[in-house]
């Protein structure tokens, strides 16, 4: 794993440094980009003067409002859909066919229906990550041994004693790859919704900058996105090597 991280972290500062030698050689325009230095210190700035703290606060506000629904909502339905076999076989192939739909699409028809505010963004986002959080579910629930669920009924466990005892525990490791996606999806979908049509939020704020050709914001709050999403996934991803080496998986 050592080697994999510094592996990593070497393919960033190579990016970075090339960036950083095209953008002072002139090769990438300043009115395109200015240096990656440059982004970093106007990070630093903007995250000391706290001028985009409202937007930053509705942002992930309802980011975290829409990953928890998916959660929530996606490990209960599977484990209602997954012990009811005309049910899973009818709804798996519109699970494996429901990402070619551009969910975003439905964004203007929930504006018309609740109005515009933080609710039709919090249900894109909860749209986009609700169904890698049920399929990842049913799959970890699939791969619990039948001899855990024959305990279960000796024990006398009743359905949900089942499922917070012995089925969903088994199944963490594969539910944590749906969460990863719940919280990547929540995030497009919030930051997604704001590009389009809103008066608030980071997606708002990147898009007015965009729009009057501000780079020293616009890459900022890109750069805020990218940090927060990879620190929530790879925050994800070491619970989930740890469960897994528990059991002897790594």
């Amino acid at each position: 794993m050592k080697r994999l991280s510094l592996l990593r972290i070497g393919v960033l500062v190579a990016v970075f440094l090339l960036l950083e030698a095209l953008c002072r050689a002139g090769i990438i325009v300043r009115f395109t980009m200015q240096p990656p230095s440059e982004i970093l210190r106007d990070f630093y700035r903007i995250m000391v003067s706290g001028r985009f703290n409202g937007a930053i606060a509705t942002t992930l506000g309802n980011a975290a409002i829409a990953f928890s629904m998916a959660v929530s909502i996606g490990v209960t339905f599977a484990l209602i859909v997954h012990r009811r076999k005309v049910a899973r076989e009818a709804l798996e192939p519109l699970f494996a066919t429901y990402y070619a739909i551009p969910v975003l699409a439905f964004y203007p028809v929930l504006i018309i229906l609740f109005g515009v505010g933080d609710l039709p963004k919090i249900l894109i986002a909860f749209m986009l990550g609700v169904i890698a959080v049920i399929t990842n579910t049913l799959h970890g629930l699939d791969r619990v041994p039948a001899v855990l669920s024959k305990t279960a009924r000796v024990l006398q466990y009743s359905p949900a004693e089942t499922a917070f005892r012995v089925t969903l525990p088994y199944a963490m490791p594969y539910m944590l790859t749906g969460v990863k996606f719940a919280v990547a999806y929540s995030l497009i979908g919030i930051v997604g919704s704001e590009f389009i049509m809103s008066s608030d939020g980071l997606g708002f704020e990147i898009s007015f900058a965009y729009n009057n050709f501000t780079n020293s914001v616009m890459y900022p709050l890109i750069l805020l996105v990218v940090i927060v999403a990879i620190t929530l996934n790879l925050s994800i991803s070491y619970w989930e090597r740890v469960i897994l080496s528990r059991r002897g998986l790594l």
